[in-house]
């Protein structure tokens, strides 16, 4: 599964230069992440609540080509590596009128409980990992 954010840059994302900051394409990346997981159908906050948080282990981000105010970007997100203990997701940022992304990313994330402690998914969780891990093997990533 591939799912697609639709946003529109606001102003205060961008810098003294008119371009979107930097930072800001992995606030877009926790966006994507978070329609993705719905879209698996889950809410990250369900999720939370039944004891699961995937705190960030690692961010990747490459800048190719800038984005400006108002411009159309989607987001896509996707999953490139899951095991029991972790998932890493895949972004890639478009802007309205280019055909190759202008952002890419990843981020990973390791599979904790309420009290921040690793766990391994298929013994904790054995229902979210398996809906996880069908949703990638059925199209891995972005």
């Amino acid at each position: 599964m591939i799912s697609k954010t639709k946003l529109i840059v606001r102003y205060q994302e961008t810098d003294q230069m008119g371009i979107v900051h930097h930072s800001v394409y992995p606030i877009w990346f926790e966006c994507g992440r978070t329609d993705f997981i719905k879209k698996a159908g889950l809410s990250y906050s369900q999720m939370e609540k039944e004891g699961v948080k995937l705190p960030l282990r690692s961010l990747r981000c490459n800048y190719y080509h800038p984005s400006y105010f108002e411009d159309e970007i989607v987001i896509k997100t996707g999953i490139s590596y899951l095991t029991p203990t972790r998932i890493v997701f895949s972004y890639e940022v478009y802007r309205k009128g280019f055909l190759k992304p202008i952002v890419t990313g990843e981020t990973e994330h390791v599979w904790v409980n309420k009290d921040l402690k690793p766990v391994n998914m298929k013994k904790y969780r054995p229902e979210l990992y398996n809906l996880i891990s069908a949703i990638f093997n059925e199209e891995g990533c972005v």
